[in-house]
């Protein structure tokens, strides 16, 4: 991937970027090694029920713990894969970490996931970066990168996210529509949030819209990509989405073409209110 011409901002003047890449990149090729779609073998079981993991996704958390923290010491951890633990509230910088975003279809052999590697400081992200190799037309996949203040970029290309005027036919990315939104258009869906965030950032979706509790380091990178290219970032009830916090999860994520996004709140809002008891 190309490195964009400007330089970090001064929060991240401590970070290689050009060893940050080759760290995600290697982690997307560690993946890859193990994934079904090429051939491979691979074990896989449930954490809890409905949330698979696989041997993949072990191995690239401890590769990634290991070499992003090498990288930058002084930084906190959060991953899907890794025990928590309260210190990291107390570091000025962490890591979010999704080792293999869309597991389903990594273990199913589909296309549709990613690596996921966002640092954030002051409960926002400073740079998230995106690896899908099993994805798009180029030999590395697709690479996605974000500085905030500076931009985003997919494989070099610098990003402009939908710009859609009208929520009536907007494009999501869902396999199915309910009733009351029949009047949107379903695009591709992959299994990563992600990168269906991502479709935004890249105009191939004008909205991704969540009605249920996830967690900060699905989301951090790529809601990072998506306004740095230009789209509306909230939650579920239009408000400003917030890192590394004590209770890491979060109701809703909402990503849009701005002019939409108040149509797209409105539109969500009983649904939301509806179903953001949190959980347990």
């Amino acid at each position: 991937m190309k490195s964009a011409a400007q330089p970090f901002n001064w929060h991240c003047h401590m970070i290689d970027r050009q060893r940050l890449e080759q760290i995600v990149r290697e982690a997307g090729q560690i993946a890859m090694r193990q994934w079904p779609g090429a051939g491979h073998v691979l074990k896989s079981w449930e954490k809890v029920p409905g949330a698979p993991v696989s041997d993949a996704d072990m191995e690239v958390d401890d590769f990634l713990r290991r070499e992003l923290l090498a990288l930058l010491p002084s930084a906190g951890w959060l991953s899907e894969e890794t025990a928590d633990h309260p210190e990291r509230l107390g570091r000025g910088l962490c890591w979010l970490v999704d080792p293999i975003d869309g597991t389903r279809d990594f273990i199913r052999g589909r296309t549709g996931w990613a690596v996921s590697v966002a640092l954030v400081s002051a409960g926002r992200p400073l740079l998230g970066m995106l690896v899908a190799p099993a994805r798009g037309p180029s030999p590395q996949g697709e690479e996605w990168f974000a500085i905030a203040g500076q931009g985003a970029w997919l494989n070099g290309r610098r990003l402009k996210a939908s710009t859609r005027g009208e929520f009536p036919g907007s494009r999501v990315p869902a396999d199915t529509l309910p009733k009351e939104d029949r009047d949107l258009v379903t695009v591709e869906k992959p299994n990563s949030i992600a990168l269906r965030i991502a479709m935004v950032a890249d105009d191939r979706a004008d909205l991704l819209a969540t009605l249920r509790w996830g967690y900060e380091w699905d989301i951090a990178a790529a809601t990072l990509i998506a306004r740095e290219a230009g789209a509306a970032v909230s939650d579920a009830f239009g408000e400003p989405l917030a890192y590394n916090k004590r209770d890491p999860r979060a109701f809703g994520v909402l990503v849009c073409a701005p002019a939409i996004h108040t149509a797209a709140v409105e539109r969500l809002a009983g649904r939301a209110a509806v179903l953001s008891l949190p959980p347990e």
